[in-house]
């Protein structure tokens, strides 16, 4: 049912349209939007539908209920403002590479007002109540009519679109109001929809953006072959949020007398495929003389309880930490929310959870502390990875045994440190990112 949230509607629409060009060419752009506003519809409608069964899909349907007088009451409580940006993000993910630019743009220039808009309940439903930001909301679904109110409420200086969430009646809108719009953390792809002779009727709206701001080379490679100059690689603004937290980590003095003067494995953000592959390691004797810090993304007590019981070394939860004699264990489970990205301090190599599911976690949290990171199949949208994958920072597994392979070959001193020399490298040649962004757009 997740997934839902995650459908490409314009591909879907291409998909219906594979037919033979000549055919195509009959076929007038205005039909075509008419089906993509159908479509958007249908969407809608589905995930309607899917909110009697989902607590994900009510949210979504929920937080969109009367959105127009909402946003007009919240609109209406402020202040007329010099500059007004709306800043939109898929969901949480794309709100920390967003995040930073938003921080600098309130320090700098404080009386801006930011809008902030998720499309996704998991990012709103965590940062509804962000403080930097003057308005936050749910986007209202992709209609020529909500974009165009939309617009008429916030009344934006300019907005920014985070990563590759493209809605083709808000770009239309914002162009057709000469409102200055941009991407940044800007990823393009081949097989975007956009790129293929199907979707060449919705590259006019992208093509349309003010600027785009790039996180490598082979994207921007994509817009020169459509004919487009107006982009620079500048990398992924989260690299400058999470070098500043690996310098204001806080320390957790009952887990350093746990560790003992071992070597620490850090598991971030696990789910169950995961903790199969690692559970085989964990109890290996290629573990001997390691301690493992595991953090999973669920810690219902349902999810924490199937962890132990397919354990037999020796743990400890977090939240029974104070309460025990602190004997030698194999194992610490973090059963709270929020350590994370403090705990990566602790550790010599880090496991990333997701890559059996939906895609890799944050891998920019470990590397920013010079870790090592292993990680499942599922990586491909994540620039970062494929740098470290190249430059051995980071390893692919997909089986337990590969999972021991290499963690055997990072007790390598040499092949160690050169993990832990890409891992650093890829930091520091991308910290800045967001100074970049911030220069060029606040002197547009």
């Amino acid at each position: 049912m997740a997934r839902i949230f995650t459908i490409d509607l314009v591909q879907v629409l291409g998909f219906i349209l594979i037919v033979p060009n000549p055919y195509l060419d009959h076929i007038t752009s205005e039909i075509i939007k008419l089906l993509y506003n159908i479509f958007i519809q249908v969407y809608a409608l589905l995930i309607g539908l899917a909110a009697f069964f989902s607590p994900k899909a009510r949210l979504w349907v929920d937080g969109r209920k009367a959105w127009r007088t909402k946003l007009k009451a919240q609109v209406a409580a402020l202040k007329p403002p010099k500059e007004r940006i709306w800043i939109h993000c898929a969901s949480l993910g794309e709100f920390e590479q967003g995040r930073p630019l938003i921080e600098l743009w309130k320090k700098e220039r404080p009386s801006a007002q930011i809008i902030l808009s998720f499309f996704s309940p998991s990012g709103y439903e965590i940062r509804k109540d962000y403080a930097l930001a003057d308005v936050v909301c749910y986007l209202p679904i992709d209609t020529t009519r909500n974009a165009k109110q939309f617009l008429e409420i916030i009344q934006p200086s300019m907005a920014i679109f985070v990563k590759y969430e493209f809605w083709l009646n808000y770009l239309n809108a914002l162009q057709k109001q000469s409102i200055p719009h941009y991407l940044i953390a800007g990823l393009f792809r081949p097989d975007q929809y956009f790129f293929k002779w199907y979707g060449s009727w919705a590259w006019k709206y992208i093509a349309g953006f003010s600027y785009f701001f790039l996180q490598n080379e082979s994207s921007a490679d994509l817009l020169k072959n459509k004919g487009l100059n107006n982009y620079q690689v500048v990398g992924d603004p989260r690299v400058d949020r999470v070098y500043q937290l690996s310098k204001q980590v806080k320390s957790f003095p009952a887990i350093e007398s746990l560790i003992q003067g071992r070597k620490v494995l850090v598991v971030g953000s696990s789910w169950p495929p995961d903790e199969d592959i690692l559970g085989s390691l964990l109890q290996s004797d290629a573990f001997e003389g390691w301690m493992a810090i595991v953090a999973p993304h669920d810690i219902s007590a349902s999810h924490i309880k199937a962890i132990e019981s397919g354990l037999h070394i020796p743990y400890l939860k977090y939240s029974q930490l104070a309460d025990s004699r602190k004997d030698r264990i194999s194992l610490l489970i973090i059963d709270n929310i929020g350590m994370l990205s403090s705990l990566y301090q602790y550790g010599d190599i880090a496991y990333i959870g997701g890559g059996f599911g939906a895609g890799i976690h944050n891998t920019l949290e470990p590397i920013a502390f010079g870790l090592p990171v292993i990680f499942g199949p599922k990586y491909q949208k994540f620039e970062e990875a494929h740098y470290l994958l190249e430059k051995e920072g980071g390893f692919c597994v997909s089986k337990a045994e590969e999972l021991k392979a290499v963690f055997k070959a990072l007790q390598s001193p040499a092949q160690y440190q050169k993990s832990r020399g890409a891992a650093r490298h890829y930091i520091d040649q991308q910290k800045g990112t967001t100074r970049k962004i911030f220069k060029y757009l606040s002197q547009s």
